[in-house]
């Protein structure tokens, strides 16, 4: 089976010409044959790299002015802000995993959440994680998920777990998807370099699932010079702000495809699927190898909603 990784920016804070751009890469990763797409961690509608660039207190209005674009240009889960993504997934019996930034349109209508979706070939949205812990300067910008979708799901090319970029440096929230029968590990993320390579290649060995690994690969070019405070933020035109360094490795260890590092494309490359289950005959860290008389993990997964209404049916809108 091919798959294939996106190692093109987005159109940076414009959700609407990112998502024309994702239509295009579903269609070109289509065209060379690829069944799996992967998209890294909060390509839409590109990560706020602003947050790492700003200081917190003395720079707080240019962050303000920054949050406002980004917020404006956030998917609402509830107003179906996906769904070009999911008929272009059914378009090209494609199943599609995307790193988003998430409105919570349901609740609070303001808060932002660092999502990646995992939508099948007939269009499903199989599952949706947040999050669950921004990193460092993050904490400005994106909200606390919870492991209502901390889950391993079915799908066209087999069973999908995923976690955001350093959620993978989290060993129980690894091992919680270790326990579900894991075929593929998806780890959209804004991470390059050798010790992130190392740390995929240690999950894969630890897992025994193909790993994918993805960041998006953008140039201070690719970013629109009307952005709020774009000359603060890139004074070094030629900077490349991050090499990408799309991977795939194979279950419990070795490279399959990549690093692509400071290019732009697709990273396509195959898989047998069927591998990752065999790898675990040597290490099967929630199976032969677990110690559960010893050792065990317990994962809240409800839905940890901030209000709860009770009214009569005759007064609910």
């Amino acid at each position: 089976m091919k798959i294939a990784v996106v190692q093109e920016p987005p159109v940076y804070l414009n959700l609407t010409a990112s998502m024309d751009r994702a239509i295009g890469l579903v269609e070109k990763a289509a065209s060379e044959g690829a069944k799996l797409l992967v998209f890294p961690e909060a390509w839409f509608p590109g990560y706020p790299t602003f947050g790492w660039r700003l200081s917190p207190g003395a720079d707080m209005g240019k962050t303000d002015a920054l949050f406002a674009v980004l917020q404006a240009n956030c998917i609402d889960l509830s107003r179906g802000g996906m769904k070009p993504l999911q008929e272009a997934a059914v378009e090209n019996d494609m199943v599609i995993v995307a790193g988003y930034q998430e409105l919570d349109g349901a609740v609070s209508g303001s808060t932002i959440y660092n999502s990646c979706i995992i939508i099948d070939a007939d269009g499903r949205i199989a599952n949706n994680h947040r999050k669950l812990m921004p990193t460092n300067p993050e904490r400005m910008i994106w909200g606390f998920g919870d492991a209502s979708g901390l889950k391993v799901v079915d799908t066209a090319v087999g069973r999908i777990g995923a976690l955001i970029c350093w959620e993978s440096y989290m060993p129980l929230a690894r091992y919680a998807l270790y326990a579900q029968n894991m075929d593929i590990y998806v780890a959209p993320t804004w991470d390059s370099g050798e010790t992130w390579l190392a740390s995929m290649q240690h999950i894969a060995r630890e897992s025994g699932s193909w790993v994918i690994g993805c960041a998006t690969s953008l140039e201070v070019s690719d970013i629109p010079e009307d952005i709020p405070h774009h000359e603060t933020l890139f004074p070094n035109k030629g900077e490349w702000v991050n090499p990408g360094d799309a991977v795939v490795y194979k279950p419990f260890g070795g490279i399959a495809a990549g690093p692509m590092h400071k290019e732009k494309g697709l990273l396509v490359t195959e898989i047998d699927v069927a591998a990752a289950r065999a790898s675990r005959r040597k290490f099967d860290a929630s199976g032969h190898y677990a110690r559960p008389d010893v050792f065990s993990l317990s994962v809240d997964r409800s839905r940890k909603d901030p209000v709860t209404f009770t009214c009569l049916p005759e007064q609910r809108q």
